[in-house]
């Protein structure tokens, strides 16, 4: 199979503008004819979002910290499959990566670079022009020249202040050899709303969402070179595609069927619960469980549901109307007092407690939540305490933190994550109570098949004990 070319959108630093870049990118090759798959190195649920409004196909992560080095080739073969071009978006500045003193690579694990380095793509610089003149020229020679294996394939000057100012400007970038594939002008009202985790997820902007997506999208077609972008693509990656089947294969939950007769699991979605992998159902499925998604807000538990997952997003948005899904949350606590599995992310951990900022919740997990002061964010690397439906006791996990809430009342459980914190400290978190696995700890599906596996095979042993009790 012919590896699909790429192009990866970096930037010096973050809030230099490659989200509008990147999206606006997406749509415009998709408006050009062209089928485009989106990626986003990282663990970012936000940003994946407006990539699929633009390409009108899921927005996938690649990550090599939480997924593994090893499966960010076959997961970007796997997500870029019938598609001509795919388009990567970076995180923070292109060498900016997980934070290790001990590493001597100049190219930090989790970063840009060395995603662009694994798909053998070429990197298009983004720079914020605000305070920029001839000393952009050594700016970009550092970047051009740090590691001999990113090959920077151009740069794309975004909020340029007038016609002058881009002369200056591209001089500046021909003076080291770099073309411009082209210069963005300021304009405010390109902003999409924001708030503390970053952007709003597109599906809570809803129409708007569309709007800023068609916004950048003709930004992009007017003033960047889109069959210069196209032409330089590039990838060279070899070997199999990802597959959830091939890694289920061997485990608990291989032999179940699936179909219509697999265990439904649930999975909450809507407005309040936007964090999520497009690997996970597809490892669900896979293991042979039947997927449904429902909405919190204003949905029931869908009927028959063996099993439920709760993935990360902002509940601390949506308390009051989660709250007054009063039977939902008695259901998911009754049917969790006769062994439903469940597994809760960082949201969904807050949701099965007993309140969040005053308003009740499921009280499944015996603590109180609240929004906090200060933002928790990181990869952490977590070892299982205890048995649950997803891991063993002693199990080694990567997982990444990103919140702004906190646990006030911890309340009795037993938790479920040992970790030592950057400086050092021991870290006792999340809690597990029968078959429910709730932590702040978010993981990537792909990097852990067993645990969806094992997972699925919890949910058809209660699916199966219904039909006998």
């Amino acid at each position: 199979m012919v590896s699909t070319p790429a192009v990866v959108i970096a930037a010096p630093a973050s809030g230099s503008g490659k989200t509008t870049v990147a999206t606006g990118l997406i749509g415009a090759l998709r408006r050009a004819g062209h089928r485009v798959a989106p990626f986003k190195v990282g663990p970012d649920y936000i940003d994946p979002g407006y990539h699929g409004l633009a390409a009108g196909r899921p927005g996938r992560n690649l990550d090599p910290v939480l997924a593994g080095a090893e499966r960010v080739v076959p997961l970007y073969r796997h997500g870029s499959a019938g598609c001509d071009l795919a388009v990567v978006e970076g995180v923070m500045g292109l060498f900016d990566g997980r934070i290790d003193e001990h590493n001597p690579d100049p190219i930090a694990e989790g970063s840009t670079a060395q995603i662009a380095a694994m798909l053998g793509a070429p990197v298009i610089l983004v720079v914020d022009a605000r305070g920029h003149s001839q000393s952009l020229a050594a700016l970009l020679h550092g970047f051009a020249t740090y590691d001999s294996g990113i090959r920077l394939g151009g740069v794309i000057l975004n909020r340029v202040g007038s016609e002058r100012h881009e002369q200056v400007l591209r001089a500046a970038c021909a003076r080291v050899g770099l073309p411009v594939l082209g210069a963005l002008p300021r304009l405010a009202e390109l902003a999409v709303p924001s708030r503390h985790l970053g952007l709003i997820p597109a599906i809570e902007h809803g129409s708007a969402a569309q709007s800023a997506v068609d916004a950048m999208t003709d930004l992009v077609a007017a003033h960047i070179d889109i069959a210069a972008v196209a032409a330089m693509a590039a990838s060279d990656t070899s070997g199999p595609a990802w597959d959830p089947a091939t890694e289920l294969a061997g485990s608990a939950a291989a032999d179940l069927g699936g179909g219509e007769s697999g265990p439904l699991v649930a999975i909450a979605g809507g407005p309040a619960f936007t964090f999520g992998y497009a690997e996970h159902r597809e490892l669900l499925s896979a293991a042979g469980a039947r997927v449904r998604v429902f909405d919190p807000l204003r949905d029931e538990l869908p009927s028959g549901t063996a099993g439920l997952v709760v993935p990360g997003g902002f509940p601390e948005e949506h308390a009051a109307d989660l709250a007054a899904n009063a039977h939902l949350l008695a259901t998911i606590a009754e049917l969790a007092g006769r062994g439903l599995p469940i597994h809760a992310e960082c949201a969904g951990l807050l949701y099965l407690a007993r309140s969040l900022d005053g308003h009740r919740m499921a009280g499944v997990i015996d603590a109180e939540a609240e929004f906090g002061p200060r933002l928790t964010l990181g990869y952490r690397d977590a070892v299982a305490l205890t048995d649950s439906p997803l891991w063993s006791a002693g199990e080694r996990v990567r997982g990444h933190e990103f919140h702004r809430t906190r646990l006030t009342t911890p309340g009795t459980a037993t938790p479920a994550w040992a970790w030592r914190s950057p400086s050092g400290e021991a870290v006792r978190e999340g809690a597990i109570s029968s078959r429910v696995h709730a932590s702040y700890l978010h993981t990537h599906p792909a990097g852990n098949p067993t645990a969806i596996a094992r997972f699925v095979s919890a949910t058809a042993d209660f699916a199966h004990s219904r039909v006998i009790a």
